[in-house]
């Protein structure tokens, strides 16, 4: 795999001295937006690594980054399975089965690790696009592990993951 950056198109609204901004039109697509744009308008540098980190983690697996809007999902099923499967040393059940035997375990894993860094929900935790760049060229160099996802849960009590979670409760009729 060769590594190719890509633009998003969010963050070049940005004016040049200002790190963050707030909108109240939102627009992209569920499941590639990031989380704190999505639910506070709030965009920077760090909104588009987000989606490229969703894109990367597409790419792999040959899935897409499915998201339960109605229940308050943030990061999407692919983000949080791929984490598990990264967690759990399990990403040969990840990868495209498109892609049968045509690429290296070592550079899924490393590709998968960094999409999991740009995909972390708190912005500040999320690598600039230029420590991708240098993340993705360089072996050498050493990657720290992801913050797990929130998880979802329906009615009874939240799982408590990581730094945040949430409840998902179903409506009586």
């Amino acid at each position: 795999m060769n590594p190719k950056i890509g633009d998003f198109g969010s963050a070049v609204t940005l004016v040049s001295d200002v790190a963050e901004e707030r909108t109240k039109r939102v627009v992209g697509t569920s499941g590639y937006i990031a989380p704190e744009y999505a639910s506070q308008g709030l965009y920077s540098l760090k909104t588009d690594v987000f989606s490229f980190g969703v894109v990367v983690l597409e790419t792999i697996s040959g899935r897409k980054n499915f998201i339960m809007e109605k229940q308050r999902d943030i990061v999407g099923y692919l983000v949080r399975d791929a984490w598990h499967m990264w967690k759990d040393g399990r990403l040969q059940e990840l990868v495209d089965p498109a892609l049968c035997d045509g690429y290296e375990s070592t550079v899924i894993m490393r590709c998968t690790q960094v999409a999991l860094l740009c995909a972390q929900e708190d912005p500040a935790d999320r690598p600039t696009m230029t420590d991708v760049t240098a993340m993705l060229d360089s072996e050498s160099i050493m990657l720290s592990d992801p913050k797990e996802p929130t998880e979802l849960t329906h009615g009874g009590a939240p799982v408590l993951t990581g730094h945040r979670h949430i409840l998902v409760t179903q409506a009586r009729r």
